[in-house]
């Protein structure tokens, strides 16, 4: 945001803001840009409530993209860049965009999209100027870079990862359009100070920040002063190499980036200092207890993990180090902001111990909608403010949450409740297994039989003997009906970037030509 860019500009100009693969900006800088950018929107019409849609991955022009629309009362809806171009066009419909910012790299199907949807302000950055669009750089340098008036708070819509379906806008009403940005940068401090975020530090970002998770946990502290080291994809290596490299302070992960850490060679972990990190949070999928515990005992008590999601508003829960070791496999207790509550099949809140499906109430006040689908929002809700992720889960008597799994993705098999999750973190502690999903297919005797979808690490082979011996690994610490019936091989997982399984590609080859989908 410029209103805060200013603060950071008086104390530390010449101080590094940005670092990614491309360039390198002080605080001084990306002040000038973002007011430059503000100013070419502005004048190119776009007015409070506008919507300027995003499509790029982790460069400097991402960060200032942004910030000139949370100073100027507009609407930023980051895209995902996988998409197709008639999943973005449909983004861009839905959202009803004004303008598009593209990075170079996916320029292409963003124009099939943009010319589909109807959107005629378009600026790429990064490369080449296709027809139609204008190049980002002369958009900014032909602007003045003076402090632009009328500034007040944007705000922004992500699009859900699309793991039931398509992607659905979620706007929150955490923010008011227009409002005084200051108290959105003082909401934005406090929730990062519940979350222990060290302010002034050096984060990291490599995943992608159209996701709230990294977006939360990489892109907010730089709002408010930290140093932004950014990368355009995640690598094992890399990551230990730029966190020593560059000192950095804050990281973000999910459970597949611990996965692929731990199996680095010897002689890397062992070259890693990490002295510099003073929190490292994991989101987006549950983590196989073995594997965090392997994390924490390499890193040490930084180790921290929120559960939260794109609709929270700044409702969650969290936990330390140091209290998942007391209670392994809990998401930890719930923030200040949030209340949890555990409901039964038969609309029965329950007491604690007992497994139902998750609400959390946003004691801030804030909600959220699904665009333009008031079914789906009412849905996920079961009263106005109190709202569901889909997730199965109980409270113990201390107040900390454990996730059972998603309510979806749950395996009903002669009648008994198996939860995906429980095997999966099984299977992942297997020398063989570098991803896994378990899934629930058809039987014509239990209506369900448990199967897991396998990637292999390398120099494994793919066979029967091998499928049997994942059985047995599964045998000894699951209930026989958990173990699965079937074992396939595939070369690769359909997953978000975030690491969130998408099963529903998965279920669908199963079932396909059956009515029932369960």
């Amino acid at each position: 945001m410029v209103a805060s860019l200013l603060e950071i500009v008086g104390r530390k100009p010449s101080d590094l803001a940005i670092v990614d693969e491309f360039c390198s900006l002080t605080w001084a800088d990306l002040n000038a840009r973002t007011n430059g950018l503000v100013h070419a929107l502005r004048e190119r019409g776009l007015q409070e409530g506008d919507v300027v849609a995003l499509v790029g991955g982790n460069r400097h022009e991402w960060i200032e993209t942004m910030g000139a629309a949370l100073a100027s009362s507009l609407v930023l809806v980051p895209v995902n860049w996988h998409f197709t171009d008639e999943e973005i066009a449909y983004v861009l419909n839905n959202s009803g965009a004004k303008a598009v910012v593209a990075d170079v790299e996916y320029v292409q199907k963003v124009d099939r999209a943009a010319e589909a949807a109807g959107v005629e302000c378009r600026v790429v950055f990064g490369g080449r100027v296709p027809d139609g669009w204008e190049d980002y750089e002369e958009v900014v340098g032909e602007q003045d870079t003076s402090e632009p008036d009328a500034q007040g708070a944007g705000t922004i819509m992500f699009y859900t990862s699309g793991t039931t379906g398509r992607p659905k806008g979620v706007r929150s009403s955490m923010v008011r359009l227009g409002s005084d940005p200051a108290q959105a940068l003082g909401s934005i401090g406090l929730f990062l100070g519940m979350l222990g975020i060290p302010e002034d530090g050096r984060v990291l970002l490599n995943a992608p920040a159209y996701h709230a998770g990294p977006l939360v946990f990489c892109v907010m502290p730089a709002v408010l002063g930290s140093t932004l080291v950014m990368r355009r994809s995640w690598d094992a290596a890399e990551t230990l190499r730029l966190i020593d490299d560059h000192q950095l302070t804050t990281v973000y992960a999910v459970p597949t980036h611990f996965v692929r850490l731990l199996r680095l060679p010897q002689e890397v972990r062992e070259g890693f200092d990490g002295s510099s990190l003073r929190v490292l949070y994991h989101t987006a999928a549950p983590c196989p207890p073995d594997i965090k515990r392997a994390m924490i005992e390499w890193f040490g008590p930084v180790i921290r993990e929120l559960y939260a999601a794109s609709e929270s508003g700044g409702a969650g829960c969290a936990i330390t180090a140091e209290e998942w070791l007391e209670r392994p496999g809990s998401v930890g207790r719930p923030l200040p902001t949030t209340e949890v509550i555990i409901v039964g099949d038969d609309g029965r809140r329950l007491g604690p111990n007992e497994v139902g499906q998750i609400y959390l109430k946003n004691l801030l006040g804030a909600d959220f909608e699904y665009l333009g689908d008031p079914e789906k929002t009412a849905a996920a809700h079961l009263e106005p403010g109190v709202f569901t992720f889909g997730d199965v889960g109980y409270v113990d008597e201390d107040g900390y949450l454990y996730l059972v799994d998603r309510k979806i993705d749950m395996i009903i098999s002669g009648g008994v409740n198996i939860y995906p999750a429980e095997i999966e973190a099984v299977l992942v502690t297997h020398p063989a297994v570098a991803d896994v999903a378990v899934i629930g297919v058809p039987d014509d005797e239990f209506g369900e039989q448990v199967k897991a979808v396998v990637c292999l690490e390398d120099g494994w082979e793919p066979g029967a003997d091998l499928a049997e011996e994942l059985k047995r690994h599964c045998r000894g610490k699951l209930a026989g009906y958990k173990v699965p019936r079937t074992v396939d091989f595939v070369d690769e997982l359909p997953r978000t970037p975030t690491g969130k399984l998408l099963k529903r590609r998965l279920r669908d080859r199963y079932w396909e030509g059956r009515s029932s989908k369960i």
